[in-house]
């Protein structure tokens, strides 16, 4: 005879986990690595669109307008902490949305539908026209006005020495006065000779001042191609003995 004592236990119920186990083994081991790549690519691009909409996004220069400092075909990344985190301050080079339209249409750089999911990702740069990068010349209620004697640009009375300009440019070969509405920020691009920027608007309400809400970000580096490789041309230093407004 046999005791209760001898009789088999029950056999336990299998656990989730080893279920899944289970059913990993039974698979082929190809289709295993193609759900493993497809799973580590969905994670990489779900980061990348975090990243790229509330930290750092890639942005290309199509023009001449920022040269020496940018060059055309410079790929830049911008932090997008500035100006809602990070202070915009008087010598950054900033990435504004032209919302008024008014430096035209630009140009435009044609791409594929491949090519806008990556830039809708951040996996590129993005090539949209109505993005403009200039340098902030003043920031809220800035007294700004060309030139002195020397030519030179002054902010609240302080001539600036502006190491960045184009070789050959003048700072400025039109004359002008503004003050810069609270909220907003003054700009003029680099290669002054070649730039539409600020000073064509003085006339305006505003005059010429783009609202601080435009501004997407400070250009943090350039990051190709690689012989350009660097910051992303923020210069404050010309800028440190402007007084308060």
């Amino acid at each position: 005879m046999i005791s209760s004592s001898d009789t088999p236990p029950a056999a336990q119920p299998q656990s989730r986990r080893e279920r899944r186990r289970q059913a990993r083994e039974a698979r082929h081991p190809l289709a295993a690595f193609l759900i493993e790549i497809a799973t580590i690519l969905v994670f990489a691009l779900v980061i990348s669109f975090v990243v790229k909409t509330f930290f750092f996004r890639a942005f290309y220069i199509p023009s001449e307008s920022m040269e020496p400092t940018l060059q055309v075909d410079d790929r830049i990344i911008v932090n997008l902490l500035a100006p809602e985190v990070m202070e915009v301050q008087r010598g950054d080079v900033v990435v504004f949305e032209d919302t008024r339209q008014w430096w035209g249409a630009g140009t435009q750089i044609e791409t594929n539908t491949f090519q806008d999911a990556m830039i809708f990702f951040g996996l590129m740069p993005d090539t949209s026209s109505h993005f403009v990068v200039k340098r902030v010349v003043g920031v809220g209620g800035d007294e700004v006005e060309c030139c002195d004697d020397q030519g030179r640009i002054r902010v609240n009375g302080e001539p600036i020495e502006e190491p960045y300009i184009f070789p050959g440019d003048v700072p400025s070969e039109g004359e002008f006065a503004v003050t810069v509405p609270q909220d907003s920020v003054w700009l003029l691009g680099d290669h002054r000779g070649n730039s539409a920027d600020s000073r064509s608007h003085v006339d305006e309400p505003d005059m010429g001042a783009v609202p601080l809400e435009d501004v997407i970000g400070r250009s943090s580096a350039v990051i190709w191609p690689l012989d350009h490789f660097g910051d992303g041309g923020t210069e404050r230093d010309p800028f440190e003995s402007v007084p308060a407004p």
